[in-house]
């Protein structure tokens, strides 16, 4: 049968869809959000009760550390192949689902669901691949999360790709065809999440969709849409999930070392489920991701920033070029400058020094979803938040093309509560 995906890095996968279950209960938000406010994830404990749910099949971001987490992983796996074995999933073969998601703001966000080729990904600086990492990969971060995935049987994606599709070829044109598919899902999702629907696209939509992705790949396209020559093409940009994306490739680097060569290409480790955005899609918004340190001094680490760069300057309300980076403690808030030629972005500047700073002085760092939640870590002593601003969009694709990557956490596709929810699974062993 003709492969009409062979040489795009994005194709049809043998997705699961639970049934004979409440999806309201079963889909849960991404495991990298609210890290530092537990209280979320007890009220989703409480809501989903004994019901089956992706909660059962994932560990939160705030457990990683956890005094239980090699048992909760143990856990997870078991309910993974218990889930299998009870036949919790129906099985689409060779499927991709269109889904419009219903934001808190009354926007839809439309997406693809289907699989990302790993051999096509790489988290590293500067490698000239169809699928790039848009922020620094902490590599630290990898480990716990290889724990997680290497023994698992199935994997529930929260990644989102990005497609700089400025005709609209790609996913747009599905929203007028759902009428010919086969709706799989129409419900509303938990916490603030909005509604989420999905539709399996049929040969026809299939077809549309590999010719208009095939077309965004051409070469002479892409050097046409930059500006640039000799580069090698870039068709999709790591939107959320890039720890994911990058434990993803991890497994998939350990297992091949188990395997002979003849087999790499058949793993299903190769491949990972994800969603595709298109960036210019009138509901995504670049949102600020702001920092918060905890149990630290903060006069103490306001004052390690402005000696950190020569002719930074502190104050309510500081003036002139530069990169201004607002914070807020118990002691008030206001802004400090540095000097432009610190980095591209503020974002880059600050994170910079916080790596540094907190690497011998007590306190930790953590990446925050909205100004509110922010400002209101800031309100206790002992605690300081950096507000930063939001990076517009249309610089994402340049920027990584120009820089390689960004400064780890610059941008969220929206607040906590818009990200991906669990829904689809795919079998990875």
């Amino acid at each position: 049968m003709e492969d009409i995906f062979e040489r795009l890095p994005f194709r049809p996968a043998d997705i699961l869809l639970p049934q004979d279950c409440d999806y309201d209960k079963w889909s849960v938000v991404a495991c990298d959000q609210y890290t530092s406010q537990p209280e979320y994830w007890q009220r989703v404990e409480e809501r989903v009760g004994r019901a089956p749910s992706s909660l059962r099949l994932i560990l939160p971001e705030s457990s990683l550390d956890g005094p239980q987490v090699e048992m909760d992983i143990m856990d997870i796996n078991s309910t993974m192949a218990r889930y299998v074995r009870e036949g919790r999933f129906k099985t689409l073969p060779g499927a991709m689902v269109y889904v419009e998601r219903t934001l808190s703001s009354g926007k839809v966000r439309r997406g693809l669901v289907g699989m990302a080729d790993l051999t096509a990904y790489d988290y590293e600086l500067g490698t000239d691949v169809l699928i790039r990492g848009t922020e620094g990969v902490v590599l630290s971060r990898i480990p716990p999360r290889v724990a997680v995935r290497k023994n698992a049987p199935i994997e529930l994606p929260h990644a989102m790709l990005l497609t700089d599709d400025p005709g609209r070829t790609v996913i747009e044109p599905l929203g007028a065809q759902t009428g010919s598919m086969e709706k799989l899902y129409d419900f509303e999702l938990m916490e603030q999440g909005g509604h989420v629907k999905g539709w399996l696209l049929g040969e026809r939509q299939l077809r549309q969709v590999a010719a208009a992705l095939s077309a965004l790949a051409d070469p002479a396209a892409f050097s046409a849409r930059y500006g640039v020559r000799d580069q090698a093409v870039m068709l999709f940009a790591v939107g959320d999930g890039n720890h994911s994306l990058a434990t993803a490739k991890e497994c998939y680097e350990r297992q091949k070392r188990l395997m002979p060569p003849e087999k790499w290409d058949t793993l299903p480790s190769r491949y990972t489920l994800c969603e595709l955005v298109d960036l210019h899609d009138e509901s995504l918004e670049f949102e600020p991701i702001h920092r918060v340190v905890f149990h630290t001094g903060p006069e103490e680490l306001l004052d390690a920033l402005v000696r950190r760069y020569p002719g930074a300057r502190r104050g309510s309300m500081a003036e002139g070029d530069g990169l201004p980076l607002r914070y807020i403690w118990t002691g008030g808030e206001g802004t400090v400058t540095v000097p432009a030629s610190a980095a591209r972005l503020p974002v880059g500047a600050l994170q910079s020094f916080l790596d540094d700073y907190l690497m011998d002085r007590p306190g930790r760092v953590d990446y925050i979803h909205g100004e509110d939640v922010a400002r209101e870590f800031a309100a206790r002593p002992g605690n300081i938040a950096f507000l930063l601003p939001p990076m517009a969009k249309d610089e994402l694709f340049p920027c990584v093309l120009r820089d390689g990557v960004l400064p780890r956490k610059t941008f969220s596709m929206g607040e906590a509560h818009d990200k991906r929810f669990y829904l689809e699974a795919r079998k990875i062993r």
